[in-house]
């Protein structure tokens, strides 16, 4: 055990800190949920991650996401939230991939060899193949809803798709995913909590979004910790 680790090997187990060591975990997106979200999981210990996005920092993501910065504005996420990790853990199997997720690539970036995918992508149609690729190849798999215009931390709440309720993002994922032949077995993170309207914003369609709502500094950050938890513990249980 590295030293590091001697409060998490008090609470895990010298075995618990072994499995994870060994788990193997895929992080596609890393905004403001999936740079939580990858934190999390590699202060947990998991020794081996892959992490997806071709995004770089924005001066708007300053309010929510961790490896927004001024002095990062404009660096690539992977770089970022990827020195990062490495620098909570030197140790760390760390591949980044500088790229925004295609449908032909989640097929080829998923593999059976990760324990666990986490899609933290807020646009539709990449976060759907990547789904679908992880059902396809039987490897576990969280999906994060809308966190935007929500404000109760106690609303969040983590379940399979099919029993997904109020969020509006979850309505579109669950229909369109049952046309792509998946109708359960996926672990959602969403608010049960109906998102404030008022804080729509409409768009060009410039940034691929139509549209987006309000976020504060918080929500993303609790997606990606529910996310974060429900991967350590299965993890924990299931790879003694």
């Amino acid at each position: 055990m590295a030293v590091w680790q001697e409060r998490a090997e008090l609470l895990f187990k010298p075995e618990g800190i072994e499995a994870l060591k060994k788990a193997n975990v895929l992080i596609v997106g890393l905004g403001g949920v999936g740079s939580f979200a990858a934190e999390f999981i590699v202060r947990a210990g998991v020794g081996n991650l892959t992490i997806v996005d071709g995004d770089t920092v924005d001066i708007t993501n300053i309010n929510r996401q961790l490896p927004a910065l001024h002095s990062t504005v404009n660096m690539p996420k992977v770089s970022v939230v990827g020195d990062r990790l490495m620098d909570i853990n030197p140790e760390l199997n760390l591949t980044r991939i500088e790229e925004f997720l295609s449908p032909e690539r989640a097929n080829e970036i998923v593999t059976t060899h990760f324990d666990y995918v986490l899609d933290c992508i807020d646009s539709i149609t990449p976060k759907l193949h990547l789904i679908a690729a992880a059902k396809a190849k039987k490897v576990k798999v969280i999906s994060n809803m809308g966190a935007g215009g929500k404000m109760l931390a106690s609303k969040v709440v983590v379940k399979d798709i099919s029993k997904t309720d109020v969020c509006p993002l979850a309505k579109v994922v669950r229909k369109r995913l049952r046309k792509m032949g998946v109708k359960s077995g996926v672990k959602a993170v969403f608010s049960l909590e109906k998102p404030d309207e008022s804080s729509l914003k409409m768009t060009d369609g410039t940034n691929f979004k139509k549209s987006f709502f309000g976020t504060n500094s918080w929500m993303p950050g609790l997606f990606g910790l529910h996310s974060a938890e429900t991967v350590i513990r299965y993890l924990l249980e299931n790879k003694k």
